[in-house]
């Protein structure tokens, strides 16, 4: 099973990231307003970054990094995603 680590951007322009192992749910439960605490209200919403991981361990260690990345650093990273597109 593939899990999915992902980046948010909010309409209040601020960045929410996360995991998930079905992220066509997850949105869903983010826009019903029962995904995640922080995102309750703040939408509409944008995937700016999204990238997959093998095992739940590594997503979960790898959302833990981008967690602590500034905001520069989070937009950098979703900047040079799209452009590989």
């Amino acid at each position: 099973m593939a899990w999915t680590v992902y980046i948010l951007e909010c309409s209040d322009q601020t960045l929410y990231t996360g995991i998930t192992n079905d992220m066509p749910g997850r949105l869903v439960k983010h826009i019903k307003g029962t995904g995640a605490k922080y995102t309750r209200g703040r939408g509409p919403y944008k995937v700016i970054y999204a990238e997959l991981h093998n095992t739940k361990g590594r997503a979960l260690k790898r959302e833990a990094e981008i967690k602590s990345f500034g905001r520069d650093k989070k937009l950098k990273l979703a900047a040079a995603y799209h452009s590989d597109k």
